[in-house]
């Protein structure tokens, strides 16, 4: 068979020929893709939505969407594994504008390292990708030998590799030693190459839907599955609405209250709408309060679902000035979500110090304006899912000593019996992946998460 007439690079005939090879639009879109991520700090999830994200993943079909995200995914987990095996192989580090060649690599690499692709397929795809891109055309020979490189080293490398790495920022690397210590930050380090596993939120009876679902009921409660067998929406219990997808740690804060059947409750910066549902069925009448018409939609959809009901009130919450003042407060605030890791492995490189010192100024007015809505002698929890204690201990010690009118309320140690592994000296939650260690890493950990219980004084 005569193969196809090949023409120069930017010629009709080449970039047609190109498009018919196989694997090829989806390796182009990967790449793309890892370089919104990595030079332009755009949020995966984002670029990955199946209705509103980049163009470029949404022209694929289903199986090649799914590649896409799984090559972005096994990326960004190994990263600085990926980028140390890849320097081995180089003369010289590549120059700081040839970031297209480099995404190339790092998208071949993950798939040779560590995902179920062949890795001839991997070699020559990334080949035929740098040939077809002028900025790459002259890098395909590097291309070629450092790959194949790769792939004849990987069993002898690549364990020695993962445990001399970490795979963070350096950024990030440096506030988790310093705020948990050396071992504990590489403890948190080692989590995050983990995928997460699934955990459910259910109504009652966590042993039955345990069976139901495959899976174990954790010490919170939480039934946790290690993989889904099929889509959340197909697994028994979903039309029912038996449960809600939920990680443990972010069951937690509503369940510091206590008792609040009969009591109005808010649930601020609400949606998805997870705590929300845990502080109906504790009893409560609640308001949920999101600023975000969308997600606030989300939300009563979710809440249709499980059948339950709340008031939702669409706004910004520093403006938000209710009628009567509420017997308890939930804000579960935005945040750098550097607790969520696990799940999403783009966070710390998408986000910077700057983000952080940024979100946690606006976390402390929104506390302010929390403490307003309650009733003198009320309760407020204040929770986010970052690691970060300047967004967690540090910010709420410093909201303490500057607000006379908040009295602190610490957790008691046998209070809630399974929260206490998860209890500091000062008596708030700290939660982060490398905690509840099960017998295997691929269902350990929960998401990292910052809680703490206040009353208004009166």
């Amino acid at each position: 068979m005569t193969p196809p007439r090949r023409g120069k690079p930017g010629n009709p005939q080449r970039k047609a020929d190109d498009e018919n090879i196989a694997g090829l639009a989806a390796r182009k879109a990967a790449a793309r893709l890892l370089a919104a991520v990595i030079d332009a700090r755009t949020p995966l999830d984002g670029l990955t939505d199946n209705e509103h994200g980049h163009p470029q993943y949404k022209a694929l079909d289903g199986r090649d969407r799914a590649l896409v995200r799984a090559i972005l995914v096994t990326a960004l987990r190994h990263r600085m594994t990926v980028a140390g095996l890849l320097s081995r192989r180089l003369e010289k580090p590549l120059p700081p504008n040839a970031t297209a060649l480099s995404h190339i690599l790092h998208v071949a690499a993950a798939q040779i390292l560590f995902l179920d692709v062949p890795d001839s397929a991997a070699v020559d795809l990334a080949v035929t990708h740098a040939k077809s891109d002028p900025r790459t055309l002259r890098f395909s020979g590097l291309v070629n030998g450092v790959l194949r490189s790769l792939a004849r080293a990987k069993e002898a490398e690549l364990g020695p590799a993962l445990a001399a790495t970490s795979e963070a920022p350096q950024w990030f690397a440096e506030r988790l030693t310093g705020a948990y210590g050396a071992d504990r930050a590489r403890a948190i380090l080692a989590a995050h190459r983990n995928e997460a596993p699934v955990d459910f939120t259910v109504k009652a009876d966590p042993a039955l839907w345990a069976e139901r679902l495959g899976g174990i009921v954790l010490p919170t409660g939480t039934v946790r599955v290690e993989k889904l067998s099929a889509n959340v929406a197909d697994l028994p219990g979903f039309t029912d609405g038996a449960w809600w997808v939920q990680d443990t740690a972010a069951s937690l804060p509503a369940r510091l209250f206590g008792d609040i059947s009969g009591q109005r409750v808010a649930d601020l910066c609400a949606a998805p709408g997870g705590k929300t549902a845990q502080l109906i069925l504790a009893g409560a009448s609640v308001t949920a309060v999101d600023t975000s018409k969308n997600r606030l939609a989300r939300l009563k959809q979710n809440l249709d679902r499980l059948g339950l009901t709340a008031e939702l009130v669409q706004t910004d919450l520093l403006d938000y000035r209710p009628a009567r003042l509420f017997d308890a407060v939930l804000l579960d605030a935005p945040c750098s979500s550097t607790g969520t890791v696990r799940r999403h492995p783009d966070v710390p490189w998408t986000k910077t110090m700057a983000d952080v010192e940024k979100l946690a100024a606006l976390q402390r007015k929104l506390l302010a304006h929390a403490f307003t809505l309650v009733r003198p002698g009320g309760r407020i929890v204040f929770s986010n899912c970052s690691l970060d204690p300047l967004e967690g201990e540090e910010l709420y010690r410093a909201f303490l000593a500057e607000t006379p009118e908040v009295i602190d309320d610490p957790i008691r140690p046998g209070e809630f019996a399974d929260v206490d592994p998860f209890l500091t000296s000062a008596g708030t939650l700290r939660t982060t992946p490398a905690d509840l260690t099960l017998e295997s890493p691929a269902i350990s950990g929960l998401d990292g998460f910052f809680a703490a219980r206040m009353r208004r004084a009166g």
